[in-house]
């Protein structure tokens, strides 16, 4: 895993690559979410949502289908609220912008049990693909970082997958990684759109009143 560095400047990024990346989201998020277990995940808003229900649905899968910014929150909460589990939150680059305060609380507060992977394709997907902060040498890992994360990584390439993954399912956190990902726009996999089923579902499956599916 390595470090990030501001991009030099007037640098430009041709064919939709973020950094250079060659990630495609899906198979990242795929590859995160496969043989699972008891993970309890928060997908933010908009496309990390749509590669969350394409990995497959799942009812520990919380999807945000609102609330810009509040996906790491929400993990925090969950991660203080039962540390016995291990929580990740799945979310973009944009979303993550929207939220940015909520990385020195998570730093206040230490849990070691959550991990934060942000899919950074530095546009907003949802929008018209207009760049994001980190397209102009924002570092998200390096706010982590010195808002007091244990961990920070910035991925740019298939063969970390498998370390990230490792630190979310075991390592200790807090951990941020940030996964360059192609600007790329995948076929639309959403999630159940109801959120009261949403909610009670998650309720159900976390206090274990119904089979979680592996």
């Amino acid at each position: 895993m390595s470090l990030a560095s501001p991009p030099p400047e007037g640098a430009t990024r041709a064919g939709g690559r973020a950094h250079g990346a060659a990630l495609h989201r899906r198979d990242v998020v795929a590859e995160l979410l496969a043989d699972r277990g008891d993970l309890l995940v928060v997908a933010g808003l908009g496309a990390s949502a749509w590669d969350c229900a394409a990995a497959g649905d799942h009812p520990l899968t919380f999807s945000l289908w609102g609330g810009m910014g509040q996906a790491t929150m929400m993990g925090l909460g969950l991660a203080l609220a039962r540390r016995d589990r291990r929580v990740l939150v799945l979310t973009g680059d944009g979303e993550m912008l929207m939220g940015l305060g909520a990385l020195a609380t998570v730093g206040v507060q230490g849990p070691q049990n959550l991990a934060v992977v942000v899919l950074d394709n530095e546009r907003y997907g949802e929008t018209g693909m207009q760049p994001t902060h980190t397209a102009h040498g924002v570092d998200l890992s390096a706010v982590a970082r010195a808002c007091g994360f244990r961990r920070t990584m910035v991925v740019t390439s298939g063969q970390e997958i498998p370390g990230l993954r490792t630190a979310v399912h075991t390592g200790d956190g807090p951990l941020l990684a940030v996964v360059k990902v192609l600007a790329e726009s995948p076929p639309l996999v959403l999630p159940p759109r109801d959120g009261l089923l949403l909610k009670e579902r998650f309720r159900r499956a976390l206090a274990g009143e119904m089979p979680a599916p592996q």
